[in-house]
């Protein structure tokens, strides 16, 4: 432990023993990799977060497969992380299995994403990009064993032409944006390409077939077992809500969405993105609802919606008393937002470069424009960034000195922007 004090007489004193006490317990039984760049961290990363802290003590090999594997130390490639979970995938038998297994993946994911966050070896992209990654390739790859599992039992669902039926998976809010925090939950919705049969000996409509499916993905996802759960899966966002059928056809999906779909529903749908199952369709299916979402015309009439469903949001929050929530509160992540897609919602049917799901580049064009002044992108850009760091528990850029220029200029006047 001798090799520990320094950094632990750093801690403040609420951290100290706590921190102590875990390390020994780690020490009883194993220990640490014999990497500089881990010994170093141990201490700062334990004390910032008990989930690592926990996770290490529970599962003694993972830090030792982090460390020896080189993936702790290393960024992943841009489909590394599926290639992971592939591996670990090999060889599953069901549903349980399937289960754990997504459970004991995930865990090691996180403590990897969170260690190099903590340690300051990660910048906040990469560690939004690694959480956004994990979530979706646990979606596609369960989704993977599922789909094949549920054709083995009722065959094949098949189209008009007899071709065979994929489900798409659409990401919505922090998923689609690439922008998943730790404790975020994934929005989902589920559609199918078109209404048909399976080709099993005893045929089940396509609706059957795919609701049975993505009920059985909800809860590999979802579900509370002694590993743990893989991410809180939210189906709201859905036509018609909790109300509303699990998973639509695209024609059905499409036709809601043109004919009844409401002003919060589009700005939700900026976001959108597909991050499972039938990518080629579920992109076609965006594509179709593109104008719905991006008006041709100059949308100002966007403004009085989005005003009426921030008053909803604000006075949510006042209810709950989070009026200094970093995400909801006044000045917080939501009202960065709000700003960027209220031009989104106006302009973006005539200046494509607005149809981006990451509220970043949208500031960074509104600035190259002028539809922004500068100073103002500046700030909003500095303020969105330390709260993220805040909000996903990285260490902010000492650059980034305030927020205040929200609450006091930008709240009151989000959506007074032309």
């Amino acid at each position: 432990m001798h090799e520990f004090d320094a950094a632990l007489t750093r801690l403040p004193e609420p951290l100290r023993e706590q921190t102590r006490g875990w390390l020994g317990q780690y020490l009883d039984n194993n220990e640490f990799p014999a990497l500089p760049a881990v010994l170093n961290s141990v201490v700062r990363v334990w004390a910032c977060s008990e989930f690592i802290a926990r996770s290490c003590l529970r599962d003694k090999g993972v830090l030792t497969d982090l460390a020896d594997s080189g993936d702790l130390a290393a960024a992943y490639t841009q489909s590394g992380m599926r290639e992971r979970l592939r591996l670990r995938l090999d060889g599953v038998v069901d549903a349980d299995d399937l289960g754990a297994r997504l459970r004991r993946f995930r865990r090691r994911e996180m403590v990897r994403i969170g260690w190099r966050d903590i340690a300051g070896w990660a910048e906040l992209n990469e560690t939004l990009r690694d959480l956004s990654e994990l979530a979706e390739v646990c979606i596609d790859e369960a989704l993977r064993c599922l789909y094949q599992w549920q054709c083995d039992l009722w065959g094949t669902p098949r189209d008009a032409e007899g071709g065979a039926q994929h489900m798409a998976v659409i990401g919505m809010g922090k998923l689609g944006g690439c922008e998943l925090n730790y404790s975020s939950d994934i929005d989902l919705i589920f559609a199918y390409p078109e209404i048909g049969e399976t080709d099993g000996a005893r045929s089940r409509s396509t609706d059957e077939f795919f609701t049975a499916l993505g009920r059985k993905l909800i809860n590999a996802l979802d579900a509370h077992t002694a590993e743990g759960q893989v991410f809180r899966v939210d189906m709201r966002l859905r036509p018609y809500g909790d109300s509303g059928p699990l998973v639509m056809s695209f024609d059905a999906f499409e036709n809601y969405y043109q004919n009844q779909g409401r002003e919060w529903e589009r700005y939700a749908m900026i976001k959108a993105r597909i991050v499972g199952g039938d990518y080629d369709r579920g992109r076609e299916l965006l594509a179709r609802l593109r104008p719905f979402v991006f008006r041709r015309y100059l949308d100002y009439g966007a403004l009085d919606s989005l005003r009426e469903l921030k008053t909803m949001i604000m006075r949510e929050v006042s209810r709950r008393g989070m009026e200094n929530n970093i995400k909801l509160g006044r000045g917080g992540i939501r009202e960065i937002e709000f700003i960027g897609q209220a031009f989104q919602l106006i302009r973006g049917g005539r200046d494509t470069r607005l149809q981006e799901r990451q509220i970043l580049p949208v500031l960074a064009h509104l600035r190259e424009e002028g539809q922004l002044p500068d100073y103002a992108a500046d700030e909003l850009t500095e303020a969105y960034v330390f709260l993220r760091h805040a909000r996903t528990g990285c260490k902010p850029p000492m650059t980034v000195r305030h927020t205040p220029c929200l609450k006091n200029r930008w709240s009151r006047s989000a959506l007074h922007w032309p």
